[in-house]
Formats: structure tokens, C-alpha cells, sequence
């Protein structure tokens, strides 16, 4: 049987030929038809029906029956086909149902029948001369059900079910037949070969792309099966396909709707990649284009709030720009275009507070509503967005424009009117009210309206499901109306109701981080201002959302860019400790200044923890945290130098997919009891480590207080306030050494340093003579010991080393001992950098020592350095043959050959010209031959074996102006590379006088080694508190002091 129907052509072959083919199948070829040729494969054999059965002859009659009927059927169903005849029709249907009758479910022509039957019938529904279609659709289902894979016929009735499920749809637009229909495409399309006629009728106009712009007009769907619907549609569109920017941008809003329910960045990064696509292939002057630019400028701006990553928002406003372009006045989209350029103008000016930003903003904002008079049906989202940029520009006005803030008023009150009460964005101008409530409340001290703004923040809660992204924007404004009225009424309810909404805010896990770490610091703040019991916790709260924002960004500096977003709390750290302190639990203060200090060191050197103890009690699990960690290292790495948008963002999810596997790995081992606290910010006890070989001095500078804890080798912790100094005391003290020293170039080398010795009695009188006292009085530690300085804040920019009385003993014995008299001076950045450098000791090697001299840098690199050569000369002299010494000069002093050097070596001395960038730290240099030896070089070599170097260079130990508690610096870079020991300059080094120290150094580090001794990284802070001492009547007071120690 025929199962469509349709006459291709007719066979005229008398039964002699036919049955000469034996029984071997053949081919019967026909004329083509729309181009594909069809063909019908037979078999031929003889029925002896004359015999003794009975049953077989009934069913030989029977089959009679069945073809004579079909052929009837197919006679009258061609018949109808050309002359529409309706009587045709029913002629036809009925000898198919007799077919249908007489083939029962088992019979093996039952499908082929029902396939029959359905068809007649579709195409007098086609035709408006039957209208029972779901019972046809039916017959094509049953047909299908017999037909599963591999069947030959399975592709032709999965065909025939779609084409029953677009009629229905086309006649009754039922969106779940054109979500089947689709569902079986994706199916069909792979069966059907290139150059089949079944294919060519599949991919045509009414078939798969009628498909795929019915499901592209469905309305926004962000269910999960929404979604695999869009995905299947998307692969019904290969590459080339005219609906396929349409299918993308389709799949881009679902996943981007999705996100805005759960806030899974997985779905925001999606829909920018597939917007980015679908802008991609529709090229300037499509009629559509303005539509893709403002879809994708719209996930851009949403990535730009969760991630808070101002190249997103830099982008976004672009795209925005040229779809006002292309729509002029008079576009009847143009009223959109104007706010949406408009919110994210606003959202700009919140960042960089150009008011041209704002007035433009508002200007849009005006001209947008002059498009939305009453009745258009976006009239209230233009009144919630110019009442919000009203809102911005009087909270950020130093004038306080009451016209302002009342116009927002009534515009927000005018919005909510025209809102319908499940509008899915009604929430937000909920919140948005009670904000310029609060406001006005502070101002007036009116009660309606914090009340009025307290209710409308719980109503916008009551809106929102519990994992709702947009909740902590509930919580947030509703602290900010309890806030509001405590500041006023001063009740205590109050400040707790505003503490539980903090506690909700803040770590509310489906929001972005950069919100959340917002409203931790502010909780942080007010809970300082009101002296509220939950500071210590906001403080944690706080470090805890920033070291987990930091650890999405790839690279060192995309992370340091993020920290800088929040340069306005740079302080907590030290606030946090001094308020533990004034809290009395010093070891929490401990813990607190570290977990805030130094998160960009941290977070790079988690991929480099020595996992000994691990890999002996779990060796599976350490070589799969190992393997993991240099994946996610070299996915850091590759990021870095990406600058092409979409292929950044690529980067950017693959780095997310191996950071998540990554942590997985390091939940797996914190499983193990034994290494619970893998990877977690260090307790106390655990900190304590880093005064094992003498104690370490942690100086705190806040705006609170001033004061040093003593973290000793054993016992407890020792807590000295310095109640003779403050903040401020710090900074101008750290501009007075900085001209100071800028000043002692141009005085003779013998002229008394008077300020440079002021400056250092003011060290020592107010910083370092109440530590010393208790470090010899109360701990008892014995003259030259080793003593570890950890500097905070402003105290990092001060020499605390240089400390000195600069006076007699009061018998007139002698001069009063300095601080670099009285203890081996070393510094360190954080207690876990100097922990990690004692942990790497244990790898220990043959030494082998490289001197690295760049004196003759290309044109604009700087001056030449004329000692260098002879530094290296003597360096070489006094570094023991047992080195194995080499030098590396000249032309050869290239970045490559630096680096190379540094990783091949264990000691390593270089002379050079020393950069330190205070604006791009990692940019930070030494000056090779052709280019820089950056910090950011440094970083990404891992030299565990390393043990010892000396910078004999400018600033290689001065810190970052925007963060400096994170003490990024190239001795810092050296040390995390793997350098346990490092000496760094504090200023510019004179090199022909560096030497004098550079030469007293080495004699001291290697004097003893003339009878057989050790190469020995740890004696180096006590060779340089000797070089130092021996050189003064050579060495000007500035150049001593220039030198400090970092490390073991």
C-alpha cells in the first residue's frame, strides 16, 4: 500500500518482466518530482491460493478485500486531490475505514491503514471540508506507535504527525502542538539523508521552519522545559539558517529570564554568548538589529549588577547608543531605546559621578514618557525610571533638590497605579517608593512614611519566592527604613530588626557578590556606629563575601580590579582587629586582620598549598586536588592576555567550570576529619606557627585606634596600645620621610640626615619603645634575636627597622641601643606568607646561584647604571664556588633570559633598574634589555625549590597606594613565586653606595662557609643588620635604611 496517497507515476510491466526478477528485490524508478527521483524497491513471488486450506484462502480473499478497497480509496482520494470535489472525499475516507476495519491491530498492514485514513482526512481538514482534526492527529500517533526505530517507515510517520500538528496549530494556535511538532523534528531531521525527497518536504517553508517561528512567537517561556525547547529549536537552525539570530536571541531571553528568578550566573553568561552570536550574524542595516543590540546590552547590564564588572556596563551603554540610532523619531521603539540608555546612564553616573551622565539620563528618561502618554502599556516602567534617576541624583546631590525627591514621589505613586498587581517587576517600584520614603523621613521625621516604607518592603517580599535573586533587595531597604527610624527614635527594636534584615541581605546566595559585600560594610559600619553586638560578625561577613567574589576573577589583576571597586574599605581589616581588640579577643583580631589582609596573595597561592600530609593519608585525593589546581592555574594564566569580548567571556565560564570541580575536590578532602579546615581562612592556633623561630609584631593602623600584637613562639597573645600616635600622626609621618628622603640625594653623603633622624626618634619613641619593653621585660627575648614586624595600613609605608633613639644613656655610657641593635629585623607580609615560606623549606636542593645585571637598558628605560657590572664582578667574588655560580649581563640580561634564570636557580642576586607601578601594581618591573621583567612574570613561575634573593633595586618593597594592605610588590612577587628569604628596597637605591652593602652583605652571609659550612636563606636578615652596622661611615643614614628583609 501507498501511504501518502499522492500519483508520482504509473508502472506498465507485463507479469513476465516482473517475475523474471525472481526472488531477488528490485527498484522501480519514477519521473522526478521537485527535483528528488522517487524510487520503489519490490520483490516478486507466486501465491498458490488453489489448495486444500480453507483459512488460507480466506485470508487470500480478504487480502483481496483490503487492496481492492485501498485502491478504491487512493482512486477517489486523487480524484478529490485535483478537482476538490467533497463527495471524492467521502468516498474516499470510507474505503479507507474499511481498510481500517478489516486490518486489525496485529494485522501487519494495520499502520499503513491508519496512515491511509489519516491523510484523506488531514486534507479535507486543510481544506475546511472536515473539521474533526484530533481525531485524525490520532491516527497519525497510533500509525507512529507502530512504527518505532529502526522501522523503514518510522522518519515518513514521524513526518506525518508534525504535519497533523502544524495544521492544528495553524487553525487553532494550541502551543503544545507546535512545541511537539518541534520535539519530533529533532528527531525526524537526522533520519532523513541530504537529497531524499522525505528531507526535501522536511526542511521546506511549511515544514521544520514553520516550526521554528511558531515556537520563536511563543511567549517568554524560563521554565526548564521552556528551555529545552528553545535549545531544540536552536538546533533545528544550523549555521546559515535565516531564523537562526531569531532562535538565538529567543534562547538568550529564556536563559536570561531564568536568571532573574534563581541567579545562576551560568544563565547569564549563556545568554550573553548566545546574544553576542545572534548580533554577529545581523549585519548593519537589518530591520532587526536594533532589537538584538538592546537584547544583548540588557543581559550586559544584568552580568554588570551581579558582577559588578564595568567593562560590561562600558559595552552595554554602547550597544544601547546604537539602537537609539537606529531608531529615530518617530520609530515605535523608540520610547524603549530611551530607557534603557537611560538606566544604564544612571547606572554609570552611580559609579563615576559625572553628572552629565544623570542630566542625560533624566533628559531620556523626559522624552520617553512624552512617547508613553496615558494608556501605553509601558508607561509605568518609564515613571519607575525617571523617579529612580530623580532619586539617584538627589541622594548623590551635595544640595539635596527637595523637587527631587518629591517628583519621585508622585512618580513612583503614579507607577504603582498603572502596575497590575502580578506584574512581575512590580516589586521593584515597591522598594524603590519605600527608599524615597526613608529619605524623605530623614529629612520630615514624619512617621506615615517610614511606615508607609516598611510595609511596601514586606508587601515586595511577600511577592517573591524564597530564592528569589531580588529578596535581598527587600531585606536591604527594609534595614534602611529600621535604620532610618532608629536614627530618629533611638529604639532599640529597631537597630535588631535591622541587624536580622543585614543578616539576611548580606549572604542571600542566589544575589550578586558586589551588592552583598555592599551591604555587609555597611552593616559593618552602623553596627561600629551603635555598638551593636553583631560588628564581629559583619566584619567576617564582609571578608568572607569579598575573598569569594575575588576567587570568580581568573587572573591576579582582574582581581585586584574588583578588590579596588571597594577601595572605600580598604580600613576593614584593621577596624575589624582593632575592634576585636576593644572586644579583648586578641587571637580573633589576629584572625581577622589576616583573613582581610592580603586576599590577593592568598587566593593566588591556594593553588600552590604543599599537600604532603595529604598525599600520605589520601593519595588519590591529593592527586586529583593537584591535577585540578594546575588547570585551574593554567586556565588563570591563558585569561589573562585575552582581550576579544566573546572570547573573554568563553575563558571566563571555562575558568568557572574547572574552579567548581576545583572546589568540589577541596570539599572532598575537608570530608576527611584530619583536614577539616583545608583551605580555610587559618584559625589562630594555626597562625601562631609563624612565630616559631621568634615573635611576630602585627601593627595596627585604624581610624579607631593605634596599637601592636605580639604573636609570640609559646603562651599568650600580648596586645600594646600606642596611644601617642593616630591615624593621621601615620600619614603625615609617611610624608615627611618621603620628602625627606626625596631631599637627601641632593646633601653631601657626610652632612647629618637631621630629619631623617627626627623622623626615626619618632619611631621609636611612639611605635617601637613600647614593644620593645614588653618583648624584653615581659617575654624576656634575648638581645639579637629574630623579631618578624607585620605592618597594617599607614604602618606599611613607615621603615619601622630605622627606629632609633638617637640619644645617650642617661650614665653616659654609651648611645642608647636602636632597634636594629637590640633584634635581627625581618619583615613579613602576612603570618600565612611566612608560614608558607618555612612549609617550602623542607624542598631543599644543591644550591646554585645566578647574578643578574642590567646596567645598559635600551633608550627610555632610564639612566645607565654604572656599578653594576663591577657589583656583579664582586658579588661573583664573594658568592662561595660550591654555587655554582653564573652571571648573566648585557644583551643577555633579556626578560627571557631573567626568567629563565630565576626558575633554573636557587639564589639570585639582580642589579637593575626597579619599578614599582602604584597605579597597576602587577605591572611592577625590573629593567631587562629588550622588556620588562614584570611582577606579574614573577607570579606565574611556581619555584618551590627557590631559597634566597637580593633586589639591588629601586622600590622593590613599596607597597600599592589602593590597596596597600595587600603589600603587592616584587619581593612580595619573589617570595610567593617560592623565594623563602628576600632582601627588597624601601626607595630609590644610589648604586654606586649600594654596593658598599652589597659587598658587607655577602661577606657576612658567606664568611664561615670557608670551613665546609651550608648555603643558609635563614641567616640572611642577620648578614644585613651586620652589613648595615658595618657600613655606616661609608653609607649615608637613607641608604642603610633603604634595605629591609622579607621572609624566613
Amino acid at each position: 500500500m501507498l501511504g501518502g496517497g499522492e500519483v508520482v507515476g504509473r508502472l506498465q510491466m507485463s507479469w513476465d518482466e516482473l517475475l523474471d526478477h525472481g526472488d531477488e528485490p528490485f527498484d522501480l524508478l519514477f519521473p522526478p518530482v521537485r527535483g528528488v527521483h522517487p524510487s520503489l524497491k519490490l520483490k516478486a513471488a507466486i501465491v498458490h491460493a488453489c489448495d486444500d486450506h480453507d483459512d488460507a484462502l480466506f485470508d487470500s480473499l480478504a487480502d483481496c478485500e483490503i487492496d481492492r478497497d485501498t485502491d478504491a480509496g487512493h482512486a477517489q482520494f486523487a480524484a478529490y486531490v485535483t478537482s476538490e470535489t467533497v463527495s471524492r472525499l467521502k468516498r474516499a475516507v470510507k474505503h479507507f475505514q474499511l481498510v481500517l476495519d478489516r486490518c486489525p491491530v496485529s494485522h501487519p498492514d494495520h499502520a499503513t491503514a491508519l496512515t491511509n485514513l489519516a491523510w484523506a482526512r488531514l486534507k479535507g481538514y486543510i481544506r475546511n471540508d472536515l473539521e474533526d482534526i484530533d481525531a485524525t492527529t490520532s491516527l497519525f500517533r497510533d500509525a507512529l506507535a507502530l512504527r518505532p526505530q529502526p522501522h523503514p517507515d518510522h522518519p515518513l510517520s514521524l513526518y506525518n504527525l508534525t504535519e497533523a500538528l502544524n495544521w492544528r496549530h495553524d487553525k487553532k494556535s494550541t502551543a503544545a502542538d507546535i512545541r511537539e511538532a518541534a520535539q519530533l523534528y529533532h528527531e525526524l531531521l537526522p533520519l532523513c539523508a541530504e537529497g531524499t525527497y522525505l528531507r526535501s518536504i522536511a526542511t521546506g517553508k511549511n515544514g521544520v521552519d514553520y516550526v521554528i517561528g511558531g515556537c520563536n512567537d511563543l511567549p517568554l517561556d524560563a521554565s526548564d522545559e521552556g528551555i529545552h525547547l528553545q535549545r531544540v529549536i536552536l538546533e533545528l537552525c544550523h549555521l546559515g539558517h535565516q531564523l537562526r539570530p531569531r532562535a538565538l536571541d529567543e534562547l538568550a531571553q529564556a536563559v536570561l529570564a531564568r536568571f532573574d528568578q534563581h541567579g545562576s550566573i551560568d544563565d547569564l553568561d549563556m545568554s550573553i554568548q548566545l546574544g553576542r552570536e545572534a548580533v554577529s550574524l545581523i549585519p548593519e542595516g537589518h530591520a532587526s538589529r536594533d532589537i538584538y543590540l538592546d537584547n544583548l546590552a540588557t543581559s550586559l547590564t544584568s552580568r554588570f549588577y551581579h558582577q559588578g564588572k564595568l567593562n560590561d556596563l562600558d559595552e552595554a551603554i554602547s550597544f544601547h547608543e546604537e539602537a537609539l540610532r537606529l531608531r529615530p523619531v518617530g520609530h515605535q521603539y523608540r520610547n524603549v531605546s530611551l530607557d534603557n540608555l537611560g538606566g544604564v546612564l544612571v547606572d554609570r553616573f552611580r559609579k563615576r559621578d559625572d553628572i552629565d551622565d544623570i542630566t542625560r539620563a533624566i533628559s531620556l528618561y523626559r522624552e520617553a514618557l512624552t512617547l508613553c502618554s496615558p494608556g501605553h502599556p509601558h508607561r509605568d516602567t518609564t515613571l519607575n525610571n525617571l523617579a529612580l534617576a530623580l532619586q539617584i541624583r538627589y541622594e548623590k546631590s551635595k544640595t539635596h533638590v527637595n523637587e527631587d525627591l518629591n517628583e519621585a514621589i508622585e512618580l513612583y505613586r503614579e507607577s504603582l497605579r498603572l502596575t497590575p498587581l502580578d506584574h512581575t517587576e512590580r516589586h521593584a517600584t515597591l522598594l524603590n517608593l519605600s527608599m524615597v520614603l526613608c529619605s524623605r523621613f530623614t529629612q520630615t521625621q514624619k512617621n506615615e512614611d517610614v511606615e508607609e516604607a516598611i510595609v511596601l518592603c514586606q508587601q515586595s517580599l511577600e511577592a517573591l519566592h524564597s530564592l528569589h535573586p531580588d529578596r535581598h533587595y527587600s531585606y536591604s531597604r527594609l534595614r534602611k527604613a529600621y535604620m532610618s527610624r532608629y536614627r530618629v527614635q533611638h529604639k532599640p527594636a529597631d537597630l535588631a530588626l535591622a541587624v536580622d534584615n543585614f543578616r539576611l541581605a548580606s549572604p542571600h546566595p542566589t544575589h550578586g557578590f558586589p551588592n552583598r559585600i555592599i551591604e555587609a560594610y555597611d552593616w559593618a559600619v552602623a553596627a561600629e556606629q551603635h555598638g551593636d553586638g553583631s560588628v564581629l560578625e559583619a566584619y567576617s561577613t564582609f571578608f568572607e563575601l569579598l575573598d569569594a567574589h575575588l576567587a570568580t576573577r581568573s587572573s591576579a589583576t582582574s582581581r585586584r580590579e574588583a578588590a579596588a571597586a571597594f577601595d572605600y574599605a580598604r580600613s576593614l581589616p584593621v577596624d575589624a582587629a582593632s575592634c576585636a581588640i576593644r572586644h579583648d579577643n586578641l587571637p580573633r583580631a589576629v584572625e581577622l586582620v589576616e583573613q582581610g589582609r592580603g586576599q590577593q596573595w592568598s587566593l593566588a597561592s591556594r593553588l600552590r598549598t604543599p599537600v604532603e600530609d595529604l598525599e600520605s593519608a589520601k593519595p588519590t585525593l591529593a592527586r586529583n586536588y593537584l591535577e585540578l589546581s594546575k588547570h585551574v592555574s593554567n586556565a588563570a594564566q591563558s585569561s589573562a592576555t585575552i582581550t576579544d569580548r566573546a572570547a573573554a567571556d568563553r575563558e571566563a565560564t571555562e575558568y568557572r567550570i574547572l574552579t567548581r570541580q576545583w572546589e568540589a575536590a577541596v570539599a572532598e578532602i575537608r570530608d576527611v576529619a584530619a583536614f577539616s579546615r583545608f583551605l580555610l581562612p587559618p584559625s589562630y592556633e594555626d597562625l601562631q606557627v609563624a612565630a616559631r623561630h621568634g615573635p611576630v609584631i602585627i601593627l595596627i593602623a585604624s581610624k579607631y585606634s593605634c596599637s601592636a600584637i605580639i604573636v609570640p613562639t609559646s603562651g599568650d597573645l600580648h596586645h600594646i596600645p600606642l596611644p601617642s600616635i593616630a591615624l593621621a600622626d601615620l600619614k603625615i609621618l609617611k610624608e615627611r620621610f618621603a620628602r625627606a628622603i626625596r631631599e637627601a640625594p641632593q646633601m653631601n653623603p657626610r652632612e647629618s640626615r637631621t630629619d631623617l633622624i627626627v623622623l626615626s626618634r619618632i619611631i621609636w619613641d611612639q611605635i617601637m619603645l613600647p614593644i620593645v619593653n614588653v618583648l624584653d621585660h615581659v617575654l624576656k627575648l634575648q638581645r639579637r634575636s629574630r623579631i618578624w614586624l607585620c605592618p597594617t595600613a599607614a604602618f606599611t609605608s613607615i621603615p619601622l627597622h630605622a627606629a632609633h633613639p638617637f640619644q645617650t644613656k642617661a650614665d653616659r655610657s654609651g648611645k642608647e641601643p636602636c632597634l636594629e641593635d637590640l633584634y635581627i629585623c625581618s619583615y613579613t607580609p602576612t603570618l600565612s606568607a611566612l608560614i608558607r615560606s618555612r612549609q617550602f623549606m623542607k624542598k631543599r636542593v644543591s644550591p646554585s646561584f645566578v647574578a643578574i645585571g642590567q646596567g645598559q637598558p635600551d633608550a627610555g628605560k632610564g639612566k645607565a647604571l654604572l656599578a653594576v657590572d663591577s657589583e656583579l664582578e664582586l658579588v661573583h667574588k664573594l658568592v662561595p664556588v660550591m654555587a655554582n655560580r653564573t652571571t648573566i649581563s648585557g644583551d643577555a640580561a633579556t626578560r627571557a633570559g631573567a626568567l629563565s634564570a630565576l626558575e633554573q636557580n636557587t639564589w639570585v642576586h639582580l642589579a637593575c633598574h626597579g619599578k614599582q607601578d602604584p597605579k597597576q601594581p602587577y605591572d611592577s618591573h625590573f629593567v631587562m634589555k629588550d622588556e620588562h621583567l614584570t611582577l606579574l612574570d614573577i607570579m606565574e613561575k611556581d619555584i618551590p625549590q627557590a631559597e634566597f634573593a637580593f633586589l639591588s633595586a629601586c622600590h622593590t618593597a613599596v607597597g600599592d597606594k589602593e590597596t596597600p594592605d595587600e603589600v603587592i610588590h616584587l619581593a612580595a612577587g619573589l617570595q610567593f613565586s617560592g623565594f623563602k628569604s628576600v632582601i627588597g628596597t624601601l626607595w630609590e637605591v644610589e648604586d654606586s653606595v649600594a654596593k658598599h652593602v652589597v659587598e658587607a652583605f655577602y661577606k657576612y652571609m658567606f664568611g664561615d662557609l670557608k670551613d665546609g659550612g651550608v648555603m643558609d636563606c635563614t641567616k640572611a636578615a642577620w648578614a644585613l643588620n651586620c652589613a648595615t652596622h658595618s657600613v655606616k661611615t661609608k653609607v649615608p643614614l637613607e641608604q642603610r635604611m633603604v634595605f629591609v628583609h622579607i621572609g624566613v
